[in-house]
């Protein structure tokens, strides 16, 4: 990897699964890091002891990324890049449930928090380029295809994938604005095995590739000087199954 510069490396959400891997993966290869919690809880403890910069945001709370960002400002600087991880799953085919709410929540956390972020932290990318920085979305293989049972969560990454392609434009050349599209990467444990063995036939590979497909997509587009404005689907095939 040649992409160490003096800028951080900004996760968003970054206390377990992908996120908590990159964050681990980073800081084996000396690059200095800062993340975002909603909430408090042992890991973020630990990442702090190992110097990871851990800032706590309601990303549902316009108020709180104002705060986020301030606090970028002050006390961070220079980024090298922004992985814009953080992301909400709700179910919205349940009876009874707030579609209101559901519909607020994932628009507030991949759409609006993404946003502001890029826009009001644009100068701090600027200044921790060496040749180019990186912002980074990730969203779903559910983009392309649509999900039923998490229509509003399927609609605001979409958004996301689009901002891609603006930010992308606005940006260039020196911050490069890419898309990670992932579909199955980790079971979580209560998943049973008809579920597993169902949710491994949808792609050809068929296999639980596990997080560090995701580090080494980023790694790929950190260093690559030649690509903005695109996605990258880590999706085992599934458009071919």
């Amino acid at each position: 990897m040649r992409w160490t510069t003096q800028g951080h490396i900004l996760i968003t959400g970054a206390t377990q699964r992908v996120g908590l891997h990159c964050v681990e993966q980073l800081l084996e290869a000396g690059e200095r890091v800062v993340i975002t919690y909603r909430t408090e809880k042992p890991v973020v403890a630990s990442l702090r002891e190992l110097g990871v910069i851990c800032l706590q945001a309601d990303f549902s709370n316009p108020a709180s990324i104002q705060m986020l960002v301030a606090r970028l400002h002050r006390d961070v600087g220079p980024l090298r890049a922004i992985v814009h991880n953080a992301s909400c799953w709700p179910v919205d085919n349940v009876p009874g449930v707030d579609l209101n709410t559901i519909l607020d929540e994932v628009l507030a956390v991949h759409v609006r928090a993404p946003y502001l972020l890029n826009m009001q932290c644009e100068d701090l990318l600027r200044r921790g380029a060496q040749g180019w920085s990186d912002i980074v979305h990730l969203t779903d293989y559910v983009v392309e295809k649509g999900s039923v049972n998490h229509i509003a969560y399927a609609a605001s990454k979409a958004a996301l994938a689009n901002m891609t392609l603006s930010f992308a434009r606005r940006f260039a050349p020196q911050i490069k604005v890419n898309t990670l599209a992932p579909s199955l990467l980790m079971f979580n444990p209560e998943d049973d095995a008809a579920y597993r063995s169902k949710t491994l036939d949808k792609s050809v590979l068929g296999i639980e590739p596990g997080p560090g497909v995701v580090f080494d997509a980023l790694s790929y587009l950190f260093d690559n000087s030649y690509m903005t404005g695109r996605e990258l689907k880590l999706d085992g095939g599934r458009h071919i199954r």
